[in-house]
């Protein structure tokens, strides 16, 4: 059901798993199941061509904190993530108030990724 502030969501820019542990992980993933990653700084597996995603990664649980939180662990008051989801939107603007509306708490606010 949509009404006439929906979230305009165009498409899923990016899906994976947030590691705390990067050397099980890359062999689940990478020897595994085959998937190839280009490495970043830090750790950061990820790879776009993936179909069904712009962008699949293994982020490891420090850069997901620092990313959102400013620190490499994360508040004590919410609970730690498993895994991370992008959309890309019509308007960022348009849906963070909608979803603020509805009750949902931004963790990152209007920032454009590069």
């Amino acid at each position: 059901m949509q009404d006439a502030d929906a979230v305009k969501v165009l498409f899923v820019a990016g899906f994976g798993p947030i590691v705390r542990d990067a050397k099980p992980s890359r062999k689940l993933y990478a020897s595994d199941l085959g998937l190839a990653f280009k490495e970043e700084t830090g750790g950061y597996l990820h790879t776009e061509a993936l179909p069904g995603a712009k962008t699949f990664a293994l982020w490891p649980l420090s850069q997901a904190a620092e990313s959102c939180f400013g620190k490499n662990v994360c508040p004590g008051d919410i609970p730690v993530p498993q895994a991370w989801l992008e959309f890309d939107v019509e308007s960022v603007e348009q849906a963070t108030e909608a979803l603020e509306r509805r009750g949902h708490r931004m963790l990152v606010r209007n920032r454009k990724e590069p």
